[in-house]
């Protein structure tokens, strides 16, 4: 349990299976936050389009946010759609052609 958030981590993610066998602790842990932020960069990408943007967050959770200030904190990356659009207050399209278009571009 997390003294902080009084939330119990019950079942790691798949997203969030560790892939660094043999590797060293300290290395292996590294390579889990290097990878945390990497997937939250490109969280980031499509969550722009909308006004979101989600953090990793003390190498267990994600933090996301919109412009108005308001957050969200999320166990996994399974619960990043559902809390986003609880957030934005409407149905989020992926397939938008305005955000395939940026996310061509890669501009936000």
């Amino acid at each position: 349990m997390c003294v902080l958030c009084t939330g119990a981590i019950l079942q790691v993610h798949w997203t969030d299976k560790s892939t660094g066998a043999g590797i060293p602790d300290g290395d292996q842990l590294r390579l889990y936050r290097r990878e945390r932020l990497h997937r939250a960069s490109l969280a980031n990408k499509i969550l722009c389009h909308y006004g979101l943007k989600v953090e990793e967050w003390n190498g267990s959770k994600y933090l996301l946010s919109d412009r108005k200030g308001r957050q969200e904190i999320i166990d996994d990356l399974g619960g990043l759609w559902p809390a986003a659009e609880k957030l934005a207050g409407y149905t989020l399209n992926p397939l938008d052609t305005v955000l395939i278009a940026k996310l061509k571009q890669d501009v936000c």
